[in-house]
């Protein structure tokens, strides 16, 4: 199939370029003006370089599927809510219609385990229709992308899947995140500050994530003006002090985890594990 894929550069997209590739996909990638590769590809897709409310029709034009994986702000600190909700739902939403018009009629779309923000902590698994209740402002964007996005597929009668992500990590991801942040320390010999680490995550690894929308682009099961939600984890939770603590000892490190030394963030959620097929039972 010919794929036409947003945020090509980073750190899902680039894992998804590779594993596209790998199933015989020809796909077609969106980036910004000099932006890399957050990993090394392992062939080249055909790059359109410009922003998601650039007019786009004829680049995604004879594509059978948009991939959406670009989001803005997508990491702590986060920008405004009016910039977040711009590019995570208007000029995404542009970018649709024009698909749409260009003949597309399957959207895969990547969402975030922290739309359901507050709501999350009422689960010990939660489920896709559990409410949105997010706390943050890129969370918050993204809850209402999904809402509107849902809304918009139902009055297109087109194909829609958006697979919300929960604890990604692996290689490409940005050094301010747990895991690059935990290796650099572990590599350097250097102690690593932390807060007590009581969060109960679903961490997942960012190539079984990028499996998981390769995957997708079958559209089994999904059918016209029906939007399905599915949660992208691996139904196994664990605290962020277990997670560090396993890294850490894989890694050899010989500083030392300081525990407790950091405080949790403002609205942290403390437990956020997605019902997924491995554990519905």
């Amino acid at each position: 199939m010919k794929l036409f894929v947003t945020g090509g550069t980073g750190f899902i997209g680039s894992h998804f370029i590779n594993y596209a590739h790998k199933a015989g996909h020809e796909v077609i990638a969106l980036k910004r003006a000099n932006s890399i590769s957050r990993v090394k590809l392992d062939k080249e897709p055909t790059w359109v370089e410009g922003k998601l409310d650039d007019e786009l029709g004829d680049q995604i034009d004879g594509c059978d599927i948009l991939i959406h994986l670009a989001a803005h702000s997508p990491n702590p600190p986060y920008d405004s809510l009016e910039t977040c909700l711009y590019w995570n739902l208007n000029a995404s939403l542009k970018l649709f219609n024009q698909a749409h018009h260009a003949g597309i009629s399957n959207f895969l779309v990547a969402g975030s385990c922290f739309e359901y923000g507050k709501s999350g902590e009422r689960y010990e698994y939660i489920p896709v229709d559990a409410p949105l209740e997010p706390t943050m402002t890129y969370p918050t964007s993204k809850a209402a992308a999904s809402v509107a996005f849902s809304g918009w597929a139902i009055d297109k009668n087109v194909n829609l899947q958006i697979l919300r992500i929960f604890q990604v990590f692996g290689e490409g991801e940005p050094q301010s995140r747990l895991w690059p942040s935990l290796k650099k320390s572990a590599m350097s010999g250097s102690d690593f500050p932390m807060t007590k680490g009581e969060q109960v995550r679903d961490f997942i690894y960012v190539k079984d994530v990028a499996k998981s929308f390769v995957s997708a682009l079958e559209f089994e099961n999904i059918l016209p003006g029906n939007p399905i939600i599915q949660n992208i984890g691996t139904g196994h939770p664990q605290t962020v002090l277990e997670f560090s603590e396993y890294w850490w000892k894989k890694w050899k490190a010989k500083g030392d985890l300081l525990v407790g030394c950091k405080q949790y963030r403002n609205n942290e959620v403390m437990r956020f594990v997605p019902l997924v097929l491995s554990n519905k039972n």
